[in-house]
């Protein structure tokens, strides 16, 4: 009989393993499962030990850092650790045309006299992926005072409201709600969105993204390594804490000088704005967590406004003031800078940003709400 024949047969040898050339016992898969996810867990908390982290007065997430969410969790714990007020916004907070040290956080600290309003912006991000921002990457923030700002800019056109249905690119897409409630533009698949849905649940995703951003220019190591062959990517990972940039990411100069015309913005109904929605989960997310929240709206350039617009403009931001009333919600609506100490729609100069800090701060409310315990 041949070989052939008997291995048909069952009279051949027997063969255990077949083409695999290892076979793993039921032990050995709980073994590796186990190793799998202790590097898993241990790989991120032992990291940021090995990365030092100290950010200086007037610390702000860097702007090529807006997607390292990894670092803004760390600032964030930070700022709950020492005990100090975390203001959440977008590039209005962060401070677009100014520098670290005319910020509205910096200013309020030299009212106050102490440093303990930190700056918690992040450029970009519009309420639907602040929402995320808060839910996934600001756990930590409970039982303590926080600042929320409330940029209306997001709300003032289908586009900004992200409600086209013509697929359109917009800021930190990993941040808004995936699947409910539905963006019309957003277009990605089904499989990518519960990737994304997953990274926000698994620390390790989010410090892999941290060294894609701060190590690879946004890339994975693969495609770096392809756009720079001779270069060796060990290199590229820093341990050293990051340093505070002292300049502003665009030029500070005032609209009136940009040639910018009034412009007849038509704005969103606010009870069926998705941005509005995402502002108001926002808000009731942070007090759920026990945290003494304050708002502030503004301060929007009506200067920049037609007659109609602005009477648009008002409402909407009563609208929204009479809402955080009914939610017993402290808050102060910004008073118009004047015309020049506006950069744009939104965003104020340093001269505005100090007029701001001092409204904000010596008004009543807010001082009742700095007196009050979280």
């Amino acid at each position: 009989m041949t070989h052939k024949e008997r291995t048909n047969t069952g009279e051949g040898p027997d063969v255990q393993f077949g083409s695999n050339a290892v076979r793993l016992s039921m032990r050995d898969w709980v073994i590796a499962t186990s190793i799998v996810l202790l590097v898993m867990i241990l790989t991120p908390l032992v990291w940021k030990h090995l990365e030092a982290f100290d950010p200086q007065t007037g610390f702000r997430v860097p702007y090529d850092l807006s997607d390292d969410y990894w670092t803004y969790q760390r600032l964030v714990d930070r700022t709950i650790n020492d005990k100090r007020i975390l203001i959440i916004g977008d590039s209005v907070i962060w401070g677009e045309y100014v520098d670290p040290h005319h910020t509205l956080s910096h200013y309020l600290n030299e009212l106050d006299g102490e440093t303990r309003f930190a700056n918690g912006g992040l450029n970009g991000t519009h309420p639907l992926a602040l929402q995320g921002l808060v839910q996934h990457y600001a756990k930590d923030v409970k039982d303590s005072r926080v600042i929320l700002h409330c940029n209306l800019l997001w709300m003032s056109s289908a586009e900004r409201d992200l409600q086209t249905e013509k697929e359109m690119a917009f800021n930190h897409p990993r941040l808004v709600p995936q699947f409910v409630p539905g963006i019309p533009c957003y277009k990605a698949p089904a499989d990518e969105r519960m990737g994304i849905v997953i990274d926000h649940h698994i620390s390790l995703r989010t410090w892999v993204n941290h060294l894609r951003v701060a190590a690879f220019d946004s890339l994975d190591v693969h495609s770096w390594t392809m756009e720079n062959p001779y270069a060796n990517p060990f290199e590229r990972i820093r341990l050293e804490s990051i340093q505070l940039k002292d300049a502003p990411h665009s030029l500070p100069i005032a609209w009136t000088k940009r040639g910018i015309q009034p412009q007849d913005i038509p704005w969103i109904d606010l009870d069926t704005s998705l941005q509005g929605q995402a502002f108001r989960t926002t808000a009731e997310l942070l007090r759920d967590r026990g945290n003494s929240v304050f708002v502030i709206i503004g301060p929007f350039n009506e200067h920049m406004l037609t007659d109609e617009s602005r009477e648009r403009y008002r409402a909407m931001s009563q609208q929204v003031e009479s809402w955080l009333d009914d939610e017993e919600i402290a808050h102060y609506a910004a008073t118009p800078l004047p015309s020049h100490e506006y950069a744009d729609a939104s965003h104020p100069l340093s001269a505005g940003y100090g007029r701001l800090a001092e409204q904000v701060y010596e008004h009543s409310e807010f001082q009742q709400w700095l007196r009050a315990r979280p």
